[in-house]
């Protein structure tokens, strides 16, 4: 083993006792640094990697950096520290997203959710980052600690998403210390993290979306036809505005949601503003709804009232009420808004048009989203190709008679 570098053996591994390892150990590399430990006196920079030559391909580029003084002295902050100088920077505007637009509220109160501070979290603060973490300084805090803080998660019940969820802040508390050389390493990297559980949204069948709009109430089919037919987002279905519905121009126009607890705000992401062809199925019924309410204007098209949006939980409840009645299986707003991802694709629109009617970020996201209602889609585009060249080559085959 190379001069700076050592094997790390699992906690249960038997070498530990002297027997045989029977673990995959990992590698441990480090340099000296003047400027790494704390007040200046000098410490060690390590970084822990799967195999020997990572390890030591990441010893040979960090003794350079060391020397030409890229790798400063570490910061003392805190894990927790950290997290209320980033919570109060993304709620004053200064800390900024990846793409330097402001965190959304909804975005905030998830950071805030994953570290254990919403009063509604008592129970299961000692679960989240700052209760585990939190007054381990960001230097220290190692990657073995949080795979550790991960497995105690995983083997408590807790599903994988939740957990990619809880790291969220963590992640860009260590990528805004690395940009500032505050720290060396970032113990999220090579993290053995399990794949998201990715949920079956329910989606309906065009004849069944058609029988649960008809039964339910007929003050709510308006708002569930433009879920189906439209895709929009429920913060943005409670912020439409009548404005924004325009029949004559046949379009939608999604320019702002609905907080649950700011209010109106603008779309969730840059690509939320979008404009939505409204089809035949949603135009009938949303005439009939304006001139049922006498919205026009700036009004809100679902609100409770012309100012106050509607409540989703009343919503849910009074169409759960009418499907059960009806012996219909119950879907919800958002799994509308898969509904409506399907019928396009089902009816062949381009994909980058769809990832354009759904306010994705890219045409990426929604391939990941749909990927399985795209095997029927290839099949279509198969049978289209064929069918051509069968056209194209006809006319070879008449001659060669």
């Amino acid at each position: 083993m190379a001069t700076g570098i050592r094997k790390r053996h699992s906690r249960g591994c038997r070498s530990r006792d002297g027997g045989a390892c029977n673990c995959e150990p990992s590698f441990e590399a480090w340099v000296w640094s003047k400027r790494a430990g704390p007040d200046g006196k000098g410490g060690k920079l390590s970084k822990t990697f799967p195999t020997y030559a990572a390890a030591k391909g990441w010893r040979e580029d960090a003794a350079p950096a060391v020397r030409k003084g890229k790798l400063r002295r570490s910061t003392r902050k805190t894990v927790r520290q950290s997290a209320e100088e980033l919570l109060a920077g993304m709620r004053d505007g200064s800390i900024r997203s990846k793409r330097k637009r402001p965190y959304k509220p909804a975005t905030i109160r998830s950071y805030e959710r994953a570290l254990g501070l919403l009063p509604e979290q008592r129970e299961k603060a000692p679960q989240r980052l700052l209760a585990a973490l939190g007054d381990v300084p960001l230097s220290e805090l190692d990657r073995h600690v949080v795979q550790e803080y991960v497995e105690r998660q995983l083997s408590a019940g807790w599903d994988p998403s939740t957990v990619h969820n809880l790291l969220d802040p963590l992640r860009v508390i260590y990528r805004r210390a690395r940009k500032r050389d505050e720290v060396a390493i970032d113990p999220l990297e090579d993290l053995e993290l399990p794949d998201p559980e990715g949920k079956r949204e329910r989606i309906a069948e065009p004849a069944e979306a058609a029988a649960l709009l008809n039964a339910v109430p007929g003050d709510d089919r308006a708002l569930w036809a433009t879920a189906f037919y439209a895709g929009l987002r429920r913060g943005e279905l409670r912020a439409l505005r009548v404005l924004d519905a325009d029949l004559k121009a046949g379009v939608i126009r999604v320019r702002r949601g609905w907080d649950d607890v700011e209010g109106e705000q603008d779309g969730k992401t840059d690509y939320a503003a979008r404009d939505v062809p409204i089809v035949g199925a949603l135009r009938g019924e949303l005439q009939r709804h304006l001139m049922r309410t006498g919205r026009r204007g700036t009004d809100l098209v679902f609100g409770n009232t012309a100012l106050e949006p509607f409540e989703p939980s009343t919503v849910r409840r009074r169409a759960d009420e009418a499907w059960e009645q009806a012996k219909l299986e119950r879907i919800t707003l958002h799994e509308g808004r898969h509904t409506f991802a399907s019928l396009l694709i089902a009816a062949g629109v381009d994909l980058k048009q769809v990832s354009e009617y759904m306010g994705h970020g890219s045409i990426v996201i929604t391939a990941n989203r749909y990927a399985h209602l795209l095997p029927d889609a290839r099949e279509r585009a198969v049978a289209r190709v064929d069918a051509f060249l069968t056209a194209a080559e006809a006319p070879a085959r008449l001659q060669e008679v």
